[in-house]
C-alpha cells in the first residue's frame, strides 16, 4: 500500500465494525388459566360480592336501625325472652304447670279451635326435651333482627304463620299414618311448643326477603340437617315451617306485572 493511501485509512478511520443481528427476543407467553382456576376466582368474586351485600342488608342497615329506634326496635325480642325465661320459672311449680298446660300446650289430639288459640302462647313455652336458657340467645337474635329488618307487624305475622303452619300439617301427618312423610299414631299425644319454628322460620323469611344465601346456609341448613336426621314431630314441623318462610318470602317479593295502559279514548 502506497503512502498516500495509508494516510488516507488514518485520516478517515478505522472502518466500524458491523454489528450484530440483535433481534427482540419475544417474551415467553403464560399458559392461559385452566378451567379449575377460573371457577376458583369466580367463586371467590360471588362469595365477596354476598358478604359485602349481606353485611349490608344484614348487620349494617339494621344496626343503623337499632341506633335510630333503641329499644324499641328489639321489643318483641325483648318480651319474647321474659316470657320465655317466666314460662319456664311458673312450670317448675305444680299449679303452674298446670296452668301453663291449659294455655298453652298443643297437641295433634285437641281441637283445632283450641290449637288457634294456644298457638300464641305456646310458642313462649319452652320444650320438655330442650334447655330453656341456651335456647334464649338464638331467639332474642331471631325476633331482633326479624323486627329491625321486617318490621313487628310483619314479625309477629311470620312467626305465628309458620309455627301454625307446621302445628296443623303434623295433624295431617298423623291421620296420614307412619308412611311416607307420615306419622305414628302415638305422635298426637306430644306436647308440640317451644319458638324453635317459628325462629327458624323468620331467618328463612329474612333470608329469602333479602336474598341473603349465606344467612340462610349458616342460620337454617343445620336445622334442616338434623331434621331429616332425627324425623320426629318437632323436626317435620321445621321443615313446613321452613318451607311456608320461603314461600311468604317470595311471595312479598314477587314483582307485579306491567299490564299496558288501556286508551279509553281509542273506540273498541
Amino acid at each position: 500500500m502506497s503512502v498516500d493511501a495509508e494516510a488516507r485509512v488514518r485520516a478517515a478511520g478505522r472502518e466500524p465494525a458491523v454489528a450484530g443481528d440483535r433481534r427482540p427476543v419475544a417474551a415467553t407467553a403464560l399458559p392461559p388459566p385452566g378451567r379449575a382456576e377460573r371457577s376458583l376466582k369466580s367463586f371467590v368474586r360471588f362469595l365477596g360480592r354476598n358478604l359485602l351485600r349481606e353485611f349490608r342488608s344484614i348487620v349494617a342497615e339494621p344496626v343503623r336501625e337499632l341506633v335510630r329506634r333503641g329499644l324499641s326496635g328489639i321489643l318483641i325480642a325483648i318480651l319474647a325472652s321474659v316470657a320465655v325465661l317466666s314460662f319456664h320459672a311458673v312450670d317448675q311449680y305444680r299449679t303452674g304447670a298446670v296452668l301453663v298446660r291449659l294455655v298453652s300446650h298443643v297437641r295433634g289430639d285437641i281441637p283445632v279451635l283450641l290449637v288457634l288459640l294456644r298457638t300464641p302462647l305456646s310458642l313462649f313455652v319452652p320444650a320438655r326435651d330442650m334447655p330453656a336458657l341456651p335456647g334464649i340467645p338464638v331467639l332474642f337474635l331471631g325476633f331482633a333482627l326479624a323486627q329491625l329488618v321486617l318490621g313487628r307487624r310483619r314479625t309477629l305475622v311470620v312467626a305465628y304463620a309458620v309455627s301454625l303452619a307446621g302445628t296443623l300439617s303434623a295433624r295431617v301427618m298423623i291421620a296420614v299414618g307412619p308412611q311416607w312423610w307420615g306419622l305414628p299414631p302415638e305422635a298426637a299425644h306430644v306436647v308440640d311448643t317451644g319458638a324453635s319454628a317459628a325462629v327458624v322460620g323468620l331467618f328463612a323469611h329474612i333470608a329469602t326477603v333479602k336474598r341473603a344465601p349465606l344467612l340462610f346456609f349458616f342460620a337454617v341448613t343445620p336445622t334442616v340437617i338434623r331434621s331429616f336426621e332425627k324425623p320426629n314431630l318437632a323436626g317435620r314441623e321445621h321443615i313446613v315451617a321452613i318451607t311456608f318462610a320461603v314461600l311468604l318470602g317470595f311471595l312479598a317479593t314477587r314483582k307485579p306485572r306491567k299490564t299496558a295502559p288501556v286508551d279509553l279514548a281509542r273506540p273498541a
